[in-house]
């Protein structure tokens, strides 16, 4: 084969706006290779203009996965190579200038993902606790087309992997059926429906996730059906912004996650574009949040209710009750007691990532006091006002 410097140059530099990448990937944190490794190995070898290398690459990768289209273009383009210097990617002429502007796209996210992989002493920031029996957590990026998967060790996410995907077609924050947006929040897997009660095209297997959530409700967003879902039989992958709003990944890749996934238990937290923080921060954002709730737990045990109240923000609701309401209320319950013990456990907090400060909070409550007694799963939304931590919204979850 006859080494064409163009090829090289069009695939990775003029393309997809990388120079030299492969000089600064680590090495994969999986030990399985995945399709992104694999195609990798395709991409290193024209970096290095070794063409044939490049074309026995990428005829494993089709072996492996015989339906992905991205490297049929890609084995394309190194056969017209033979014969002539190639101007672009996907130098083809078959396919439609919208195949290949899709296709393209999806060389460029797999390679920034390839490239930018999560350090290890680095955290999503939104996963602030998970509980003891919440074994996994789902963060996406709707920018990056990356799904990320941490394990809970001992309260400490800790990275498992990742899968390229597809998600809305749209970008932006969703707000009503139809929409084609992705939601960005806190949600968690509320079902698993198999292949056989599926049509082809949702692929290996869908796991429907809490949207809209009390937030969403909150301020009047709407629609459902946003599913974890695969991809149609004849499909490997899609581009990564062609779904109805839902998050899609290949039959392979959903398999794998959905050994990890406990229904009503996984989070999935969607962010347009993750924020990572060092541990120390990490920590100390966690540290600080979780004080607070202490000091809202003992104040209501103090029976003080107007330092209890404090704890609000005035924009509070619970269910129909306003600020106002719950002041009232709280006044009124407060003056038969003499004593209140509140037990609180199996915490989990997760930061919202969207625009406003905002923490999600989920825990089981254990209410004792001389004329009452309760348990409930209790879930509140803390919001930042004036510097301070303020809850905005509580309820049974």
């Amino acid at each position: 084969m006859r080494l064409r410097r163009g090829l090289s140059r069009a695939l990775l530099a003029g393309a997809l706006g990388l120079t030299s990448v492969f000089l600064l990937l680590p090495e994969p944190a999986q030990a399985e290779q995945s399709t992104d490794d694999l195609l990798g190995k395709v991409f290193e070898a024209i970096e290095g203009n070794h063409l044939d290398q490049a074309f026995s690459h990428v005829e494993a990768l089709l072996r492996a996965k015989p339906n992905f289209r991205l490297a049929y273009l890609i084995k394309g383009d190194l056969l017209l190579a033979r014969g002539r210097a190639i101007k672009t990617f996907g130098n083809a002429p078959q396919g439609s200038s919208r195949q290949l502007d899709d296709l393209r796209a999806e060389a460029l996210v797999r390679l920034h993902a390839y490239r930018d992989r999560p350090s290890q002493d680095r955290v999503p920031r939104y996963l602030m606790q998970l509980r003891e029996d919440q074994r996994y957590a789902i963060v996406v990026d709707n920018k990056r087309s990356r799904l990320y998967l941490y394990q809970n060790e001992n309260g400490r996410p800790r990275f498992v992997a990742d899968y390229y995907i597809s998600t809305g077609k749209r970008s932006g924050e969703k707000t009503r059926e139809g929409d084609e947006k992705t939601p960005v929040g806190v949600y968690h897997v509320t079902a698993s429906l198999p292949r056989s009660k599926l049509s082809d095209f949702y692929g290996s297997g869908a796991y429907p996730i809490s949207y809209p959530n009390e937030w969403d409700k909150r301020h009047g967003r709407n629609g459902h059906g946003i599913w974890l879902h695969g991809t149609p039989s004849d499909t490997y992958s899609r581009a990564p912004r062609a779904s109805n709003g839902c998050v899609v990944l290949a039959n392979a890749d959903l398999d794998a996650l959905s050994k990890k996934l406990q229904v009503g238990l996984t989070p999935v937290i969607i962010s347009e574009q993750v924020e990572w923080l060092s541990l120390d921060d990490w920590n100390a954002e966690r540290n600080a949040l979780n004080a607070e709730i202490e000091r809202w737990r003992s104040d209501w045990e103090s029976l003080d209710t107007e330092r209890y109240l404090t704890h609000y923000s005035k924009k509070f609701s619970a269910g129909r009750e306003t600020y106002s309401d719950w002041g009232r209320h709280k006044r009124q319950v407060n003056g038969g007691k003499r004593w209140i013990k509140l037990g609180l456990s199996n915490f989990s907090v997760f930061r919202n990532p969207g625009k406003d400060e905002l923490v999600v909070v989920t825990f089981d409550q254990d209410y004792r006091s001389n004329n009452l007694s309760n348990t409930m799963k209790k879930r509140q939304y803390w919001t930042k006002e004036g510097g301070k931590w303020r809850i905005i919204y509580e309820g049974a979850a």
